[in-house]
């Protein structure tokens, strides 16, 4: 029986609910796992109540920190929650296609983490080290939610999560995986030992991933090393500088670029991957304000999430304490960007299911 998942139930999410007389909120028509079963059956079970989409959770920061980045990414998937769940249940929302699967069970590894400091050699590896044991229980919960039929929304945790995900993916597919990547950076660093740097690089070096598109990559945010195995590695991009600073296409038209970047052959699996690292203001480990809009990343999300083959969403790197005016204006703002990513996603999706 798969242990890697802490199941959420409604009781769960008392403290964060909102009430108000002659409404229904989105935490109250949730739907939620069978505590009593097996994760395998407790999922298929969700799938034939009309369960299509698994919102997933990964409370760990320890990818961003073994990539020498901040902390914070832990509290991502708790700022989506408490704000998610008081969104109104309406005809937009599909919430009868939702279920709250819980959390990967990661307090161990975070709490081993805590004492290690990245910029120490030794403890470093270390961190590298407890990296890869998260990846085993990421791999086993997404193969798991992949094989009851259902569209796993992750949310939270680095963007080191990325590669278990794709190899889950394409074990479940029998067949490597392709990926589309908002972000500055393409993550495509050498193989050092396993974090938030180098997820594509590890997915592709092990045939889990077949072709990688990077829109809105920073042209001055990458090393030359990174670039170089990028290209060696046949992947793609669009720079964030073409679109937004030189207006050389529109965001559409670099999305189509994507979309034909990774062909159109729908017995291939594609997976949405957006680091909110990539949005302005935004409460990440690497914070900018030179980066994209909400409303274009809601953009960038729901035009990919209407073809066929999508297979999941991954909304990585979000770090609520990371933010300038502290950690309650973090999971505020947070919160809100995650449920509005995730909304567009479902939106988009609900049509096809």
């Amino acid at each position: 029986m798969n242990n890697w998942l802490q199941r959420l139930q409604s009781a769960d999410l008392a403290t964060w609910q909102q009430h108000r007389a002659g409404e229904v909120r989105l935490g109250a028509a949730l739907h939620y796992l069978n505590p009593l079963l097996p994760l395998d059956d407790a999922l298929v079970g969700a799938f034939q109540q009309g369960c299509r989409f698994a919102l997933l959770g990964i409370p760990e920061d320890i990818g961003p920190r073994a990539n020498l980045g901040n902390g914070g990414a832990d509290l991502g998937f708790n700022a989506f929650l408490s704000r998610f769940i008081n969104l109104q249940e309406n005809p937009f929302a599909a919430a009868g296609k939702l279920l709250l699967a819980g959390n990967i069970r990661c307090d161990d590894l975070q709490q081993h983490s805590a004492l290690l400091d990245n910029a120490d050699p030794d403890q470093l590896t270390q961190l590298r080290q407890l990296c890869s044991e998260l990846d085993q229980r990421v791999y086993s919960v997404v193969r798991t939610i992949f094989d009851a039929g259902l569209t796993p929304i992750v949310i939270g945790g680095g963007h080191n999560n990325a590669l278990p995900i794709i190899q889950a993916l394409a074990s479940h597919a029998g067949q490597a995986a392709d990926a589309i990547n908002l972000d500055p950076h393409c993550d495509f660093r050498l193989l050092e030992g396993r974090h938030s740097g180098n997820g594509f690089s590890y997915a592709a070096k092990a045939g889990w991933l077949r072709k990688y598109f990077v829109l809105g990559l920073h042209e001055l945010k990458n090393s030359a090393t990174a670039l170089q195995q990028l290209a060696a590695a046949g992947a793609g991009y669009c720079s964030y500088q073409r679109i937004w600073q030189r207006r050389q296409l529109t965001l559409a038209q670099a999305i189509t670029q994507a979309i034909d970047f990774v062909g159109t052959d729908e017995s291939v699996p594609l997976g949405i991957e957006l680091d909110t690292d990539s949005i302005s203001g935004m409460p990440v480990s690497a914070y900018t304000n030179c980066g994209v809009s909400v409303a274009d990343a809601e953009y960038y999300v729901w035009q990919l999430a209407q073809l066929a083959r999508v297979r999941y969403l991954h909304l990585a790197e979000a770090a609520p304490a990371q933010h300038p005016a502290g950690l309650k204006a973090g999971m505020n703002e947070a919160g809100q960007v995650l449920s509005a990513l995730v909304l567009a996603f479902i939106q988009a999706r609900a049509a096809l299911h």
